[in-house]
């Protein structure tokens, strides 16, 4: 049942994903990754709020943890992707760029579970 739980909330983020990344780069240049950044800040905070607020008070159950956390949140963010497009950066010598979008999914991402606390305190 576990298995079943990671595998579909997998698909609701990916899914999920897809979708808020292609709306992105319709309002945003493609030159940066900003759907992948967008994503993997709205992971976090979710996660942040899901550890923080529904986790420590035992609001939840493992199952949802499961399927949020482990699935939804590892479907939805992408470290893969994240990788992939900054050796693109690298080696199409966007230097500044590829900083950018390090220090940016890095930073902003901690922010992001922070924010997620921040919420539920």
């Amino acid at each position: 049942m576990n298995y079943v739980l990671v595998i579909i909330g997998s698909g609701l983020g990916g899914g999920l994903r897809f979708f808020l990344s292609s709306y992105i780069y319709r309002f945003f240049p493609v030159y940066f990754p900003y759907g992948t950044l967008a994503v993997n800040i709205l992971g976090s905070i979710i996660l942040g709020i899901l550890i923080f607020a529904l986790d420590q008070k035992d609001l939840v159950s493992q199952n949802t943890k499961l399927f949020v956390g482990v699935g939804f949140c590892g479907g939805l963010t992408t470290f893969s992707t994240f990788s992939f497009e900054t050796l693109n950066l690298l080696l199409e010598s966007e230097y500044m760029l590829m900083t950018f979008n390090i220090l940016g999914n890095l930073f902003l991402t901690v922010l992001g579970v922070f924010i997620g606390y921040l919420i539920v305190r």
